[in-house]
């Protein structure tokens, strides 16, 4: 005697997709990405405050959760103006009022701003100007290590507890930037690296790597040499005047430059004359 036959699931018709599929992909969405185009981050980002830079950057902004390398020829001259908007995104943000719970007096206390960590800097940190650049001295903290290794340390530890750091760390040794990078992965704040710009040779596990140089009328040349993504042809070239400095520049840039005073014609030798010197007469002999 047959058994009755087992009730089967119902295919789902030709030319449509399964409700698995579908889950699966709304999972990954973000998490696959193609090498043809840049890649769309989970994790959070911070805006770079340069417009035509987060364009280039996977998710739009600085990772929060890797550490970026900065490459440039002096050290201590290019990264604060690089970097100054993206930190005054991030203090305003921690800055904003929270939001009043009902029945509750709203606090009037202002929150304490998360540290920058500035390990090892190549000159002594000049608060008024960095204060003119729109940042906050009181989140400011100097590290000065007196070893690579001290500093080295006192970055690792930085990021292991969730601080905002900008090193600069000539010597580092490419498994050295992969134990920052792997500290860096549980922290939700911003991670720089400033090296020198022979480091471009030798590997890193840095996910994000820029190359900055000094441009024309005080912009900075930016070329992003490691992304998630294809590779980055050219350079950006990123209007950074200071603050301090764009009113002067402006004024300078509204007066009509003159124009430049036409060379003079040579004046023609004047022609060869007599000599009536004692040398020109003639020798008169006895």
């Amino acid at each position: 005697m047959l058994s009755a036959p087992a009730a089967s699931l119902p295919c789902p018709p030709p030319g449509t997709r399964a409700l698995g599929e579908l889950v699966l992909e709304a999972r990954l969405q973000g998490r696959l990405w193609r090498g043809s185009s840049l890649g769309q981050a989970t994790d959070p980002t911070l805006a770079s405050g340069f417009p035509a830079l987060d364009a280039e950057l996977p998710g739009g902004g600085w990772p929060l959760r890797a550490v970026t390398e900065l490459l440039t020829p002096q050290a201590g001259v290019l990264e604060w103006r690089l970097l100054a908007p993206a930190l005054r995104g991030w203090w305003a943000g921690q800055a904003l009022p929270a939001t009043p719970t009902p029945g509750r007096k709203p606090r009037t206390a202002t929150p304490a701003l998360r540290p920058l960590l500035l390990i090892n800097p190549p000159h002594t940190p000049h608060l008024p100007g960095l204060q003119a650049l729109g940042l906050p001295p009181s989140a400011l903290v100097w590290v000065s290590a007196a070893t690579p290794a001290q500093a080295l340390w006192a970055a690792e530890q930085a990021i292991k507890s969730h601080v905002a750091v900008l090193a600069w760390l000539p010597e580092a040794r490419p498994e050295q930037i992969r134990r920052l990078q792997v500290g860096a992965l549980g922290s939700d704040a911003p991670a720089f690296l400033v090296r020198p710009e022979r480091a471009s040779q030798q590997s890193s596990a840095a996910p994000l790597r820029l190359a900055v140089r000094p441009g024309e009328a005080w912009a900075l040349d930016v070329h992003l040499l490691k992304r998630r993504g294809p590779a980055h042809e050219g350079w950006l070239a990123l209007p950074a005047v200071p603050g301090a400095v764009a009113p002067l520049l402006t004024a300078a840039r509204r007066k009509p430059q003159p124009a430049p005073a036409p060379l003079p014609l040579p004046t023609p030798a004047p022609p060869p004359t007599e000599r009536t010197d004692a040398l020109a007469r003639p020798v008169l002999h006895a």
